[in-house]
């Protein structure tokens, strides 16, 4: 699938407001409803859209604390990779963890509600990892920003997304534009009638 300005525009909109409804949602990006919808649909099976999720505050769940750990091994080979990997995810406290280049192998992001809790999944849990051989704790005294949109752009416009589901919507462009159209001519209608 390729992606046209009405894609980018849909998953602007569905970034911010993931429960924003197919009709609100057609009437923002200038679409009718069911193209609107056939477009999401592609989107979420091109796996554009992974999923819709709701974002808590940690705050109001008293996970007050946020620790970005490096984490080094004592080998770079695949199988102390593995080790490691698997390790991290069953723990629920690891939001993020992701295989870095510079002194460490790993960048963890951990959020739990406060140092003692820290300091027990570090000694029994971290320190535990057979293939680890060193880490850094740094904690978060202020999140400064704290985003989940993904900045789109113009420029995406025309970049092809890879699927086994690949299907084009270049149908709906030719009823978008009879929407937008029909769309501005009620708007001027309306303004003349004033």
């Amino acid at each position: 699938m390729q992606l046209d300005q009405n894609d980018i525009k849909i998953l602007q909109h569905l970034q911010r407001e993931a429960r924003i409804s197919n009709v609100e949602l057609a009437d923002r990006v200038g679409l009718s409803p069911a193209p609107c919808l056939r477009r999401v649909r592609a989107l979420e099976r091109a796996g554009v859209i992974r999923k819709y999720v709701a974002l808590l505050d940690p705050r109001a769940l008293n996970l007050n604390v946020t620790v970005l750990v490096q984490v080094s091994l004592d080998r770079q080979v695949a199988e102390r990779f593995q080790v490691f990997e698997q390790a991290v995810l069953d723990r629920p406290e690891v939001l993020e963890c992701d295989v870095t280049t510079g002194p460490s192998d790993f960048l963890l992001r951990v959020v739990v509600k406060d140092v003692a809790a820290y300091e027990q999944f570090q000694r029994e849990f971290l320190s535990r990892i057979d293939s680890v051989s060193s880490t850094n704790s740094s904690f978060a005294l202020k999140q400064v920003k704290y985003f989940t949109e993904f900045p789109l752009s113009e420029a995406l416009v025309g970049h092809r997304v890879d699927s086994e589901n690949d299907e084009t919507v270049d149908d709906d462009v030719e009823e978008t534009s009879r929407a937008t159209e029909l769309r501005k001519a009620k708007e001027s209608s309306r303004k003349s009638q004033r």
